[in-house]
Formats: structure tokens, sequence, C-alpha cells
């Protein structure tokens, strides 16, 4: 059965919309937190999203970073790290929630150093100037997304950290090309347009990544969710 776009849409938001709930309820139980390592943080997490929403399937491995592991592009696994005092962590999280998916990314400060938080500020502000500057633009590719996503990472003092800035998403699983980590992600080397449709003339919907880094400092931050609805 063909869906709408309305339908799809509003699919999505819901999911996006359960992926938030569940950010909200690990910093009300206080699972980021000092002296937890990396692992632990991850499986607390994954236990509440089962309670919460019966949540098993993840389209995306899970990942929980602090300290300097908050410095690698997705594709690393570096070592389990204990999350230390006054450190910063970030969570970036895909869960399938009713055969859709929400892909989810927040970064946490433990402590007030004022760098670690300058630097929550300014991703989501990132976030929300990228989203703004798609909407201006309606013929962006995913490598002019990209490069104003290293711009904005230039402008507030800091260098991008990934080697993406986005990526498709949808009804899991979602559209993929096998063996292509280009066309269809916010990509430097992706010069097609984000607005055309799929093969099936459906919209693709999109998600916006933001990921600022300090290598001096040995810290990052992470920030993400839908980019074309919500």
């Amino acid at each position: 059965m063909e869906l709408s776009e309305k339908t799809r849409a509003a699919a999505l938001l819901e999911a996006q919309q359960k992926a938030g709930e569940l950010f909200a309820e690990i910093e009300r139980q206080g699972l980021i937190r000092a002296s937890a390592l990396e692992t632990e943080i991850n499986e607390n997490i994954y236990a509440l999203a089962e309670e919460m929403f019966s949540a098993k399937q993840y389209w995306h491995k899970r990942i929980v970073r602090a300290g300097r592991n908050t410095l690698a592009p997705y594709d690393e696994n570096p070592p389990d790290l204990k999350v230390a005092d006054d450190d910063i962590v970030f969570l970036d999280l895909g869960p399938v929630f009713e055969a859709w998916e929400a892909d989810f990314g927040r970064t946490f400060v433990i402590g007030n150093d004022p760098v670690k938080q300058k630097l929550r500020r300014d991703i989501a502000h990132g976030f929300i100037d990228g989203k703004k500057y798609f909407q201006q633009h309606p013929d962006i590719t995913g490598a002019q997304l990209y490069h104003y996503a290293e711009q904005l990472a230039g402008k507030n003092g800091w260098e991008y950290g990934g080697p993406i800035a986005g990526h498709l998403v949808g009804q899991f699983p979602h559209e993929r090309i096998p063996g292509d980590k280009v066309t269809l992600y916010v990509h430097p080397d992706n010069h097609n347009r984000m607005r055309d449709r799929d093969a099936d003339g459906n919209i693709r919907h999109w998600i916006l990544e933001i990921h600022f880094v300090d290598r001096a400092r040995q810290i990052g931050g992470f920030y993400e969710e839908l980019l074309t609805i919500g």
C-alpha cells in the first residue's frame, strides 16, 4: 500500500518525538554521569527504550562517546571510556519505532566547563542555521550543505568533525545504494540536488547532523535530527 506524503512525514515526526522523549528521560534519570562506562550507558539506554516504547531495533549502531572519543566520526569504534568529572558526552541513536526510523543526537556536559558549554550551544545553533540555509536554497546539493556546515564550525571557532553532515531517513530500511557512501549523504562529493525525488517519486527526507570538534582540547559535540520536516 502506497502511503501519502502527509502520512510519511507524520510517521517520521512521531518517531522523532519518541526519540526526544527517550532523551529527556535519559537526562531525567541521570544516565549520563561521571564514572559510568560508555558501554554501561549504552546498555542502560537500550533497556530504557525497550521499557518506554518496546523499542528493540536500531537501524544503525548506538553511539555513546565521552571525552576524547567525541572527536571520532561515526565509522570509527574507539575504545570504551569512562565518563570523567567535568566531561563532555554525546549520544547518536537510530531507534526504529513501528517501522519508522528516528535519528537523534545530543550532547551533554558534566560540570560547568565554559568551553564545553559553548560547544554544546554552538552545535544547537549550528543545526538551526543549517536548517535555515537548506530552506532558503531550494536547489541545494549535498556538497553545498556539507560545506556550509564546515563554514559554521569555523565561524564559531571549531573544526567540522565528520566526513558527512547528514543522510536520508525514512521507513525502515530507508533507500540505499549498496556500496555508495556519497549519493544519499550530505557529503562533500554529492553534487545531486537534495530535493530530487527517489526512484518511486517520493519526497526524500533528510537528517542534518552537526559535529564540531576542538582537536587541541580533544573534545567534540554532536547534534542531529530531521532536516526536511519539523
